[in-house]
């Protein structure tokens, strides 16, 4: 959750951990507290090239294999390593280009879906620790979060009524 103060989150803090919620599933996140960083929030580049890293490897070795299948099934089968002669070099130049272009276009892709994916989230959370709000962050299983947010919920609710 965002909160406009520093007050405000360590009030929320301490409300969760009144309502048993340990220490150690939350975190405050902003000037003078936890860095982004610490917990975990990268910068959108960062999340953007580690997507398009993990694409590209997984899209380069698809191409690669579905090269060498393509090789396989074009002919004869596996060429004669002993005797290649200019067409077998030619079948077998489809394997790494496939593996090439299948890469980078799994790059791009990756990039775009981390940009345009978590890095969006990530960039409005950063925004608002550059104005100088504050994050607290809870992890933990499903259920304690969702305790977490109930009472978070419950308490902002009563107070504006």
């Amino acid at each position: 959750m965002i909160f406009p103060n520093e007050a405000s989150a360590f009030q929320a803090y301490r409300l969760l951990h009144y309502y048993g919620i340990s220490p150690e599933h939350l975190a405050i996140v902003g000037r003078g507290y936890s860095s982004p960083e610490h917990v975990g929030l990268l910068r959108p580049m960062q999340i953007a090239r580690r997507k398009a890293r993990a694409i590209s490897l997984l899209a380069g070795t698809l191409g690669a294999i579905a090269g060498l299948m393509l090789v396989l099934t074009q002919g004869s089968g596996y060429p004669d390593l002993q005797n290649l002669d200019l067409q077998d070099f030619r079948s077998l130049s489809i394997v790494p280009a496939l593996a090439i272009v299948s890469g980078f276009c799994g790059a791009v892709v990756g990039g775009l879906f981390g940009l345009f994916g978590e890095g969006t989230t990530v960039s409005v959370y950063r925004h608002h620790l550059n104005r100088g709000q504050y994050l607290l962050m809870m992890e933990g299983p499903e259920k304690l979060v969702r305790w977490g947010q109930e009472v978070l919920n419950q308490y902002s609710t009563s107070r504006s009524s």
